[in-house]
């Protein structure tokens, strides 16, 4: 079911390219993520750092580069993605694949250590609250103390005029981006589908993928409200450390 190392590239770059459309500065996110998992890592030896929602390997691929000598397991529940992360950044990380949120989840990951760092970009806000705070309270529980949960994502302003100004320039963003050709979500699923070496992959993806509950995930809390259920999943600190428009990178720190 594996897929050639030429083939996995190139799904991987046009998915680099097509990620452009919905992260403002994304990069420049990326960056700030390594800042903080290296500042939070500087006294170990060999970190262990846990990569949410990992995708084909993006984040994981980047903190390699900065901490060469950390253990990164990325963890994701796309065969797809998982497989072109395996093949095109095999370095980068351990792969697992299990759904974030599910009942034993964090049993999958089989970690024999505390995690010094977790880290994730735009793929917690799937989660409703409620399983959002079960979340952060596994991930409370996996991390030594004077650990952190960096969360890059997109958080909507508290007001609703303000929610519908970035929301605004968001749009306005993505259409510029797709002026210069990048293209979007839709069209890589759709054209990676038509790729017959991908063919096993999108079946499996097809069985293993969850019902749809419907609704829209935590995409409506605020980062007061983050903050709040961080708190109470055992997280004694939390500040957002960068922004632009309502793309944040969100620390929390556990004592």
């Amino acid at each position: 079911m594996g897929v050639s190392m030429e083939t996995a590239r190139t799904w991987v770059e046009r998915w680099e390219r097509q990620q452009q459309r919905y992260a403002v500065d994304r990069e420049e996110r990326f960056t700030v993520i390594c800042d903080i998992v290296e500042h939070v890592c500087a006294t170990r030896a060999r970190p262990l750092l846990l990569d949410l929602g990992c995708g084909p390997g993006s984040l994981s691929a980047r903190l390699t580069r900065r901490l060469p000598d950390a253990e990164i397991v990325a963890v994701d529940m796309d065969p797809v993605l998982l497989e072109l992360g395996r093949t095109h950044h095999a370095d980068a990380a351990r792969y697992v694949d299990a759904v974030i949120g599910a009942d034993g989840w964090t049993d999958a990951l089989e970690l024999r250590r505390s995690v010094d760092v977790a880290v994730s970009t735009t793929a917690l806000h799937y989660l409703p609250a409620p399983v959002l705070l079960e979340t952060y309270r596994s991930l409370a529980a996996l991390l030594r103390p004077g650990g952190a949960l960096v969360n890059g994502d997109h958080f909507p302003p508290d007001t609703r005029s303000c929610s519908d100004l970035t929301a605004h320039v968001g749009r306005r963003r993505a259409e510029r981006a797709g002026d210069h050709g990048h293209e979007d979500w839709e069209s890589w699923w759709t054209a990676a589908a038509a790729d017959p070496e991908l063919a096993d992959l999108f079946e499996q993806r097809e069985r293993s993928r969850p019902p749809s509950g419907g609704g829209d995930g935590n995409r409506h809390l605020p980062v007061c409200r983050h903050t709040e259920l961080l708190h109470q999943a055992g997280f004694s600190h939390v500040t957002p450390v960068w922004q632009v428009g309502d793309s944040c990178v969100l620390v929390a720190l556990k004592d």
